[in-house]
């Protein structure tokens, strides 16, 4: 009767993977398939937790970058969240921005910023690019003029 729940889950965090497309329900579900399948052969309730919590983790830190990489490779469309949402990502200098210290308004908020080291400062009111999020700090370029 165990592995029925886990098996439940497993189903469950299938059917919610389809409505997220982002791969980690679907890394959840292997966890609770593994999980099933150690209640069916015998393993008490808290080893096959164990068992669901070290296979979730090593599919989502192992397995679910390699996949995402794969489909990027593959020219499938991976929308991009959080911070790696924000890079390539227009925003102004809203103080000086030097490779030291700067602040910019960056998707309706005001963000922490600084250049690449050995760049020119970039003036207040300039438009910049996101180049990368570094902790929560942007660093970001002057924005190319065309």
């Amino acid at each position: 009767m165990q592995s029925t729940w886990w098996f439940i889950a497993a189903l469950v965090f299938g059917i919610a993977e389809v409505f997220t497309l982002d791969l980690t329900l679907l890394m959840l579900a292997g966890g609770a398939l593994a999980a099933g399948g150690a209640s069916l052969l015998g393993a008490p309730l808290w080893l096959s937790g164990v068992i669901a919590l070290v296979v979730s983790a090593l599919l989502l830190f192992a397995l679910r970058p390699w996949l995402l990489r794969s489909l990027k490779a593959r020219g499938a469309v991976v929308e991009e969240t959080n911070a790696a949402a924000l890079v390539g990502q227009e925003a102004k200098a809203i103080t000086p921005v030097t490779e030291d210290a700067g602040r910019v308004k960056l998707a309706g908020e005001v963000w922490s910023a600084r250049t690449e080291d050995d760049a020119a400062e970039i003036a207040e009111g300039a438009e910049v690019t996101v180049l990368r999020i570094q902790g929560a700090t942007a660093i970001v370029a002057p924005e190319k003029v065309s």
